[in-house]
């Protein structure tokens, strides 16, 4: 099955779609992937993940001005609905995503 392209996800998702701006190498969003999934299980599984690798996705992670990772944002037919870098708690990450199911 071949991938989908990233941006053509972000795009054209109807259902809103956060993206995780990631590395292998980067600890901080090692400590936040348990977070997030965490989050998105408890709203029901109606907000979508994308993670990208920054390593392998640098025109996209520059299109979207990530220049320090962890980087989430949360988008719905290729619009930005909300941004944050860097570590959130578990429950400012619900209450921001909650205002957008």
């Amino acid at each position: 099955m071949p991938k989908k392209n990233p941006k053509e996800t972000i795009s054209k998702s109807q259902e809103p779609i956060l993206v995780d701006f990631y590395a292998d190498w980067c600890g901080p969003c090692q400590t936040m992937n348990p977070i997030i999934e965490d989050v998105l299980e408890e709203l029901g599984g109606s907000i979508k993940l994308l993670k990208l690798n920054v390593d392998k996705n640098p025109q996209l992670s520059q299109q979207f001005g990530v220049r320090s990772i962890p980087h989430y944002i949360l988008f719905k037919k290729g619009k930005i609905l909300w941004r944050k870098g860097g570590i959130i708690t578990k429950r400012d990450l619900e209450k921001a995503l909650k205002g957008f199911v």
